[in-house]
This record gives C-alpha cells, sequence and structure tokens, in this order.
C-alpha cells in the first residue's frame, strides 16, 4: 500500500509504516500543484499531511486515493465536503497534543500576566524598570474560564487546579453532574462565562457551528482587563472585536493561531491585533509543537494507517454520516459461499431500494455467515421470497423497520 506523507513527519514513524510493509513516499515540501500532480503521479491510497491544505482537486486527483489522516487533531484545512462526495475517508488524531496546547496556553497566561515578553525586550535593550514590571496580579485565586471541554480543555482544567485557579466552563456536552465530578463550575453559555472569569481560554474545534462562537457579544462580556488566549483555531473568534477590546478596555491577549496565517516555513505575517499597542503576545501556532506530542501523533497516525492496510477500517474518521437514512434492514443468514450476497443485492436493485449499509458477519467454524443490509424502503413479501428461494445457499430472510 502506498502512503504519500506530504508534511514534516516523525522519522519514527516513516520507519515503521515501512517496516510495516508500506510503501513510503516522504515529500515534505508538497503543496498546491505540486500535492496534486504528486497524489497522481504516485496513486498513494492514504496520504498524510500536518498543516498542508487539502483542496477539492487534490482529493479528485487520483481514484486511488482512499484515505486522508491529518496528523492533528483540527482537520479544517482539509476539504471535507468534497472528500465526502468523492468517498475519501478522513481521520485525525485527536487528543495526542492535548498537553502540549495545555502547556502553551499557561505559558502565553503567565506571560501576559508578568508581562515577560516585555521585561525581556527592555533588558535586551539595556533599560532597567523594576518599578513597572513588578506590577502583576498574580493567578491564584483568579477564575478561569475554558471554553470547550476536549482532551485540551480537560488538560487545561487539570492544570487549573495547580495553580489554585477555579474553573467555570462551557461545553455542549457539558452537565451539572460531570461539571461536580471535575470541581468546576458549568457556564450557561459562553457569554455567561464571559461574564464571571478573569480569564478566558478557548478550546474548541473548528467547525460550522463554532465559527464565530466567541462573538463581539461575548467579548464585551469580559470585565476590563480580562485576559483572552485563543490556543485553537482562528475562524472560532471575533478577531477584529477583540482588536477593539484591547484598544478600548485593555484586555490582554495571548494567541497562537490567527486569520489568513501563513504555512509553515519563514513567511511575512501582519495582523491589525499585533500592532494594537497592548499586552498582546503570539506564538506562531506551534501548541502542538513540542518533540513528545508530535512522537504521540506519529504513532497515532502509524496505527490508523496500518488499522486501515489490516482491517480495511478507517479509524477516527471524522466524515462518516453520524445518521444512516435507512428505514429498514433485512438479515440474510447464508452458508458461506460465493455469490450469495451477490444475488441478494441483485434482487434489491431490481427492487428500486437503495442499499445504505451493509454488514457481513462470519459464525464460527467459517462455515455460515449473517449479513445485515440496511436499505431506504421496504422489501414486500415476493422480493424476500425471491431472495431465499433464488439461491441454495440462503438459509432465511428477515425484514425489520429500524426505529429511529
Amino acid at each position: 500500500m502506498k502512503v504519500l506523507i506530504a508534511d514534516k513527519f516523525q522519522e519514527s514513524g516513516v520507519t515503521a509504516l515501512t517496516k510495516a510493509g508500506c510503501e513510503v513516499i516522504h515529500q515534505p515540501a508538497l503543496d498546491g500543484d505540486a500535492l496534486c500532480t504528486a497524489i497522481a503521479e504516485t496513486e498513494c491510497a492514504v496520504l498524510v499531511v500536518r498543516s498542508t491544505k487539502v483542496t477539492a482537486a487534490m482529493l479528485g486527483a487520483s481514484n486511488k486515493l482512499n484515505v486522508v489522516v491529518r496528523a492533528g487533531a483540527g482537520y479544517n484545512t482539509i476539504d471535507i465536503k468534497a472528500a465526502s462526495a468523492g468517498s475519501v475517508l478522513v481521520a485525525n488524531c485527536p487528543g495526542k497534543n492535548a498537553v502540549a496546547v495545555a502547556e502553551l496556553t499557561f505559558g502565553l497566561m503567565l506571560a501576559l500576566d508578568r508581562r515577560i515578553v516585555y521585561n525581556a525586550v527592555d533588558l535586551r535593550a539595556g533599560v532597567w524598570n523594576k518599578k513597572n514590571y513588578s506590577q502583576a496580579r498574580g493567578l491564584k485565586g483568579r477564575t478561569l474560564g475554558v471554553i470547550g471541554l476536549g482532551q485540551i480543555g480537560l488538560a487545561v482544567v487539570k492544570r487549573a487546579a495547580a495553580f489554585g485557579m477555579p474553573v467555570i466552563a462551557w461545553s455542549r456536552s457539558l452537565t451539572d453532574a460531570t461539571a461536580d465530578e471535575l470541581g468546576i463550575s458549568r457556564g450557561g453559555s459562553v457569554k455567561e462565562v464571559a461574564s464571571r472569569c478573569d480569564v478566558l481560554s478557548i478550546h474548541i474545534a473548528a467547525s460550522p457551528e463554532t465559527k464565530g462562537l466567541i462573538s463581539a457579544e461575548v467579548i464585551d462580556a469580559l470585565a476590563p482587563g480580562s485576559y483572552v488566549i485563543n490556543t485553537s483555531r482562528a475562524n472560532v473568534l471575533d478577531y477584529d472585536a477583540l482588536t477593539t477590546a484591547v484598544e478600548s478596555r485593555g484586555l490582554r491577549v495571548g494567541l497562537d493561531v490567527y486569520p489568513d496565517e501563513p504555512g509553515a516555513g519563514d513567511n511575512q505575517f501582519s495582523s491589525k491585533i499585533m500592532e494594537t499597542g497592548g499586552v498582546v503576545y503570539g506564538t506562531h501556532h506551534i501548541g502542538a509543537s513540542t518533540d513528545q506530542a508530535q512522537e504521540a501523533i506519529a504513532d497515532e497516525t502509524v496505527r490508523i494507517v496500518l488499522a486501515y492496510k489490516q482491517t480495511g477500517q478507517v479509524e477516527n474518521c471524522v466524515n462518516l454520516c453520524r445518521k444512516s437514512s435507512a428505514k429498514f434492514v433485512a438479515v440474510v443468514r447464508h452458508r458461506n459461499r460465493p455469490g450469495v450476497l451477490a444475488h441478494a443485492l441483485s434482487v434489491i436493485r431490481h427492487a428500486g431500494v437503495n442499499v445504505e449499509e451493509m454488514n457481513n458477519v462470519i459464525c464460527e467454524g467459517d462455515e455460515a455467515a449473517c449479513a445485515q443490509i440496511k436499505l431506504t424502503a421496504s422489501l414486500d413479501e415476493s422480493i424476500l421470497s425471491d431472495i431465499e428461494s433464488g439461491n441454495e445457499n440462503v438459509l432465511g430472510v428477515s425484514l425489520f423497520e429500524v426505529s429511529s
């Protein structure tokens, strides 16, 4: 199986895939038209990327491409709609960078509170200003607002306890019972969390539902002088409103992600919020970029690729249909012989009914099997009879309505 890795990737991962019998093509500088061409020429079955954008043209460059693995948690750089339309499955590596991102979150938080960057800049310039930089608020006892309680958000909550910071959090799945178990408060809305915290830290994935979730209204709910930290994705936060709040209400901001940020490597960069003159610190979208995190992500990527090679199943798949439109399921018990399923599917096809999903389980001894065929419509008794009587290896057929 051919695997094209079009980004920087741990050598340990390349070695593991090669030892497992994969033909690995590692070209970390591929991008744009060059990546499109490479997908077509290599006829790779699996494409592995980190920060590289995967477009509809790339996804359609070869009919051999079956799987795209994002070696990281977020997958907003991949055209999921085009992948789904072309039956290309997309997988990610959630949670493997959680500790690294949580560590950077607290690094930015401490830097904002103690103005560490400006301290260092003045010292290098020969300026001693202890009186000014001695004015810090401290983090102990200050309320941390956490938006999103995936593995990164949970890692942040865990570290907040060590800093003596009470936590109020919001997540679509957070209940009062879970909040009690975590020892935190549950905010009824994002705006409520903003109104009750001293530091707002954002840890939500990019999706149509979360785009602009941290809106101007949410930012306006923050008290003057509050801290805002975003180590998730840029499009979940209104950067224009945040810039205004820095200038008008003295918010301090720590960022690892930006709208229209350049790709990997050395590039020119400009951002309005970085030019406000307020206490705004930033890093170069490196939240997951520790050796520990990259090794863990490489290990998970290898696991996903090898599972696909061995079973045909794509683990951590992000573009599977959440709910099938199937209304009925036909259960076909049969001897494990060639042509049985082809016969059943042929009868269903001639009935004009579409098969949504199918699962065929082999019974112990390898002599018989049971197929579950999920359908968009019912099959009448004559069709069921045709399936059962039309092939000597069919042992029985049943039809059930799928409960909604």
